[in-house]
């Protein structure tokens, strides 16, 4: 009996590319089946602690049966959100926050509220990989407009983001700060996206997960544009601020009562939120500076360690990140993806390599990142800077 199905699948299955933060998963796993110790800054899973406080709260949870939780968020998760946007002086009421199951359900929620289709929505690339995951679940066209390292990945001209400007386009999705750049957008760069959403009548979806961790300057909110409220959409999410990725809790956040009363449609058909996940979180949004000024230190400890051995390396490029826990590196070769493979299956030092995320897969622009790797900053000082020391010897020998 043969199992052959020549059905096709569909167009959303076929147009999803495979995630570039883990194809060459399966590489690394046969490089420990050989005794290699594999340094993994791939991926943008941090090894700090999650709060003793969020498992207290799990342990406290004595109810007889794990039921479905609102379709909203339980009240007292949403105020909890309230209340953590009050402290960092961002307007939002308990009725402009839905609980999502993780911000990338919130940015799903918003690309199947404001577009259709077949429309388009502008993305600043290198960009997170996985909104071209969602966009591709929803339909949605993503138009890449491309940043560069020599500019620090900031924004360039208004002009330059006009052209990718269509009768089609329905936002612009703005990660600050940048996964995977580490970029800090400033108050003007923030300013001219909210002058072109008014001017263009498009939403701005605002990924601003990121929002505590950066080092030498504040990171501004869209929402401090009160003039176009009624255009924004912030995406948020407990995950890297408090270092319980697997909790998958997030939020979407809009003064646009239209909005929201869509969103709130898809999270009734995705029923609720992780119940235990929901109710354990409402103390650390009530009390976060607790949990990320700590957190902060560290990962500027990181980043500078990283940068320190990086900038020994001959060749090697890179911006030195205003925030989040990434930096992309231009590398002097002709193919990361290939440099990473060669790292896990050809090379060693001492029976250790290191594992990169190859920045191509960051980019929308076909060719584009084709040297560079993104290096996530979720090991310790130490680890972190032998895992550097390593890529100084490994292009040394690739060359």
């Amino acid at each position: 009996m043969s199992l052959t199905n020549s059905t096709p699948l569909s167009f959303r299955a076929d147009g999803t590319p495979a995630s570039s933060i883990r194809k060459l998963a399966s590489v690394a796993n046969e490089a420990k089946t050989r005794g290699i110790k594999v340094y993994h800054l791939n991926i943008g899973q941090p090894d700090l602690k999650t709060p003793q406080r969020f498992y207290a709260e799990v342990r406290r949870f004595a109810e007889r049966t794990i039921a479905y939780a609102p379709s909203e968020g339980y009240p007292g998760v949403v105020e909890a959100w309230e209340d953590y946007y009050q402290q960092c002086n961002i307007p939002f009421d308990k009725e402009d926050i839905i609980v999502t199951t993780g911000g990338s359900e919130a940015i799903i929620f918003s690309l199947m509220t404001i577009a259709d289709p077949g429309d388009e929505v502008i993305i600043f690339e290198p960009l997170y990989t996985n909104y071209i995951t969602f966009a591709c679940m929803t339909s949605v066209t993503p138009v890449p407009v491309q940043t560069y390292l020599k500019d620090g990945f900031h924004l360039p001209s208004d002009e330059v983001i006009e052209k990718k400007i269509t009768e089609k386009t329905k936002a612009i999705i703005v990660c600050n700060p940048s996964n995977p750049t580490g970029t800090v957008y400033s108050h003007k760069e923030l300013q001219r996206i909210a002058e072109l959403a008014k001017k263009h009548n498009l939403f701005i979806i605002a990924d601003e997960v990121y929002r505590e961790i950066v080092f030498e300057k504040k990171a501004i909110s869209i929402m401090e544009f009160e003039e176009i409220h009624d255009r924004i959409i912030v995406v948020d999410s407990v995950s890297k601020r408090f270092n319980i990725c697997g909790a998958r809790i997030g939020c979407v956040a809009s003064k646009n009562k239209k909005v929201m009363e869509n969103v709130l449609k898809f999270a009734q058909g995705r029923l609720s939120s992780p119940t235990l996940e929901q109710l354990a979180v409402v103390p650390l949004l009530q009390k976060y500076r607790k949990y990320t000024d700590p957190m902060v230190k560290e990962y500027k400890k990181r980043r500078d360690a990283a940068v320190k051995v990086l900038g020994t390396i001959p060749g090697v490029e890179f911006f030195k990140p205003e925030g989040a826990f990434y930096l992309i590196a231009k590398l002097p070769i002709e193919n990361a993806e290939y440099f990473c493979r060669w790292l896990l299956e050809e090379f060693h030092d001492k029976k250790e390599t290191i594992m990169f995320a190859p920045a191509e897969g960051f980019y929308k622009t076909k060719g584009a990142g084709k040297k560079e790797i993104r290096i996530a900053f979720v090991l310790g000082v130490k680890q972190l800077t032998r895992a550097m020391e390593i890529l100084k010897i490994a292009l040394e020998e690739y060359k």
